[in-house]
């Protein structure tokens, strides 16, 4: 479809409600109707907002050995954890509605039909009518992160058509692995999300560096994180005993497609970036560089992706996928 020249953006970049679905939901209906309010048709929030990102917590594990407290503290972030769909999407399809906008959020899902007892760091993509119109589940969790989620498969690789563009993108580390940055740009991908739990300089780098790999703008939006924001009566806080009160100080920014800063990066502090996004500048990028046309060598390069769901009992099975968006 014919795509408008120019659109608005709003990357948000919350305090943490670890462990607390509801006040993050809270959260995001506010700041959605603000960022509408200022006239944006596209609204992200970070990875693993909604459940919480638990930066310091090693759940009471080491090699060889769990301890009781560590599982009574996942048993905790588990419950914090939604269901997709369940009555929290109900609520942020709600938002997306009354903000007449699209609405793209990391959660901490459960229950998920491919493996209903493991969690997954999963993006959500809500229209503007308030249904859930694709999701994405981490392919890889990083490091200790493998601990407490399991792995998505490539069903739920979704770029989705909007009025304005075609939308997708990668949640964290994802987005250090070429294969799947390909996925994204062969699907066409203009808007490329990333939101992250990184907030490091050297992030930055990483996402001007898609900007200009891909010729597409990119959304980078983390959460402004202190060791306050947890609960006070978790029982393995002494994990936090070596980190820093700032557990994350953000970085959410905007590029565009020939790698210059839009807005941000935002640090060491909650708040919200707007941009208007000249959507010409994707073609004009593209004059000298498009990474699966004219710069691409499909004779001697080829990438094969399975979109096929993967039960972990039994292998694909037909009716329990779920879509993930036009692609």
């Amino acid at each position: 479809m014919p795509h408008r020249p120019q659109v608005r953006v709003a990357a948000i970049q919350p305090r943490g409600y670890p462990f607390d679905p509801a006040a993050a939901i809270d959260h995001l209906r506010a700041t959605t109707a603000e960022a509408a309010d200022q006239g944006a048709e596209l609204v992200l929030f970070p990875e693993a907002f909604i459940g919480g990102y638990p930066w310091g917590l090693s759940f009471g594990t080491a090699v060889g050995g769990r301890k009781p407290a560590g599982r009574r503290t996942f048993g905790r972030y588990h419950d914090a954890a939604i269901s997709v769909p369940g009555p929290e999407t109900e609520r942020i399809g709600q938002a997306a509605a009354a903000a007449n906008a699209w609405v793209a959020v990391g959660v901490i899902e459960r229950d998920a039909p491919r493996a209903p007892g493991t969690l997954f760091c999963t993006l959500l993509y809500f229209n503007p009518e308030g249904t859930l119109a694709g999701l994405h589940r981490k392919l890889k969790p990083t490091a200790a992160e493998r601990l407490i989620w399991g792995e998505g498969d490539g069903s739920t690789l979704p770029v989705i058509e909007t009025p304005f563009a075609r939308v997708g993108g990668l949640i964290c580390w994802e987005n250090y692995m070429p294969f799947a940055r390909m996925a994204m740009y062969g699907k066409g991908v203009e808007i490329y999300l990333a939101p992250t739990a990184d907030s490091r300089d050297r992030w930055q780098a990483t996402l001007r560096h898609i900007a200009l790999e891909g010729r597409c703008f990119v959304i980078g939006c983390n959460q402004f994180v202190t060791k306050e924001h947890y609960p006070a009566d978790i029982e393995i806080l002494d994990e936090f005993d070596d980190w820093p009160d700032v557990l994350s100080r953000g970085g959410t920014s905007i590029y565009s497609p020939l790698g210059e800063t839009v807005a941000g990066p935002l640090l060491g502090e909650e708040g919200m970036l707007v941009a208007d996004l000249d959507l010409g500048d994707i073609a004009r990028g593209k004059f000298d560089f498009d990474v699966i046309g004219h710069y691409a060598r499909p004779d001697v390069f080829q990438l094969r992706v399975n979109e096929e769901v993967m039960m972990g009992v039994g292998g694909p099975q037909q009716g329990r996928g779920e879509s993930g968006g036009r692609s």
